[in-house]
């Protein structure tokens, strides 16, 4: 019989370098691996001669990086979804648009099952399988770290050493890390311990500290079309060089780096610290411009929306059918989301620095404290007696019930 064939979420990393032989030493199977490149310049010739040595059949690098930042990065940003109002989701996103091609790949080769190389203890391992689950149920999941007797990194290393595979982590230098386009997040180590203040200049690789960006800000233009940026400084840029054009300017003045300990779908807090320098500047700006742009009753009830659109892709629910809900609501609510946002860049900070829009909702005639002849003022004591109505029966009412207790 032929032998099963396995696809790997390969990233040359720690996990997935010992996942290779490790499937060949407990499956009777041949393993395919599968690399997303995910906008950061991956070596594609190294990466694969590491999968053959390490004993993979075949290696596909697979460029999917424009489809993450048009099929899921923007849709994100325009929704506003920020997990517990730090997080910018840059892990969280990229792990669907992988596991869709995975399961392409999957399907092309055969294979009946697909395998990763996310903890038991993290939400990676729910955002790859409720995607394959979504998408190709009849798939086997394969999750060693759910199985195998390997309880630590370190013992990874020592794994990985006793079969000669290289790794690029130490036991002295071990972050657990994942990069794309939008971000580079960073956990463990010292990070652990909340108490600890972390060390910047040993991790940071996106952003410079605050300290060390320049001491003069830097103006920054950005121009949206339906919630969605289109040009950088007054020049047309494609998705994928928009942002990494963003990173660079906005990395060079120390913006972007989030400290946080979050809430964990397993159910755990863990602690990580999340480098996205173009992501702040860019959901900063479109901000800015739906404050201009949109109603408030609109705008408010948005509001609501992103926080269950950041939980939806937080835990791995990219193709639920509510998260796609959502996403047709915030796709009506951009249709005036549009013009150009200027920002002030300056030692970590992001500031607005003036907004133009065709759809602009603010008129100067009624908000000025000059003379005016468009608004009567005296319209607002009508407008306050009957907003003011409720609460003013409430205190009346709660003032007869004293009267009459103390009749008593």
């Amino acid at each position: 019989m032929a032998k099963e064939k396995i696809l790997l979420a390969y990233s040359g990393g720690l996990d997935t370098s010992i996942i290779i032989p490790w499937l060949l030493e407990n499956y009777d199977c041949e393993v395919i691996a599968m690399a997303g490149e995910v906008g950061i310049g991956l070596d594609h010739e190294a990466l694969k001669a590491k999968a053959l040595r390490c004993g993979a059949s075949a290696c596909y690098i697979e460029d999917i990086a424009e489809e993450f930042v048009t099929d899921y990065i923007f849709p994100t940003l325009k929704a506003g979804a920020i997990y517990e109002g730090k997080y910018l989701l840059g892990t969280s996103f990229a792990r669907p648009v992988i596991a869709k091609r995975m399961v392409e790949i999957a399907r092309r080769e055969g294979c009946t099952a697909v395998a990763h190389g996310c903890t038991g203890k993290g939400n990676d391992q729910v955002r790859f399988e409720l995607t394959i689950k979504a998408l190709a149920p009849d798939l086997k999941i394969i999750a060693p770290w759910r199985q195998w007797s390997i309880r630590s990194r370190d013992e990874e290393i020592d794994y990985a050493a006793a079969r000669g595979i290289p790794v690029p982590v130490s036991k002295e230098n071990n972050y657990s890390m994942d990069q794309n386009l939008w971000h580079l997040s960073h956990e463990g180590m010292d990070l652990e311990d909340p108490a600890n203040e972390p060390q910047y200049d040993k991790i940071l690789q996106m952003v410079v500290t605050p300290e060390k960006a320049p001491d003069q800000p830097t103006y920054v233009e950005l121009e949206f079309e339906k919630g969605i940026p289109v040009k950088l400084n007054n020049q047309a840029l494609a998705p994928v060089e928009l942002i990494k054009t963003l990173n660079a300017i906005a990395g060079a003045n120390g913006v972007g780096i989030v400290d946080m300990v979050e809430n964990r779908l397993v159910g755990m807090k863990s602690r990580g610290v999340y480098e996205t320098p173009a992501g702040t500047v860019l959901y900063a700006a479109h901000r800015e411009l739906e404050l201009l742009c949109l109603d408030r009753e609109t705008l408010h009830y948005k509001d609501l929306v992103a926080q269950r659109y950041a939980e939806l892709v937080y835990f791995g629910q990219w193709f639920h059918p509510l998260r796609e809900a959502l996403a047709a609501f915030v796709d009506r609510t951009q249709e005036t989301v549009s013009g150009k946002v200027r920002l002030k860049l300056y030692k970590g900070n992001v500031m607005p620095a003036g907004t133009i829009s065709p759809f602009s909702l603010y008129d100067e005639r009624l908000s000025t404290f000059g003379e005016d002849d468009v608004y009567n003022q005296a319209d607002a004591g009508g407008f306050i007696n009957c907003f003011g109505l409720p609460m003013k029966v409430i205190a009346q009412k709660r003032k007869d019930r004293q009267s009459t207790n103390e009749e008593k």
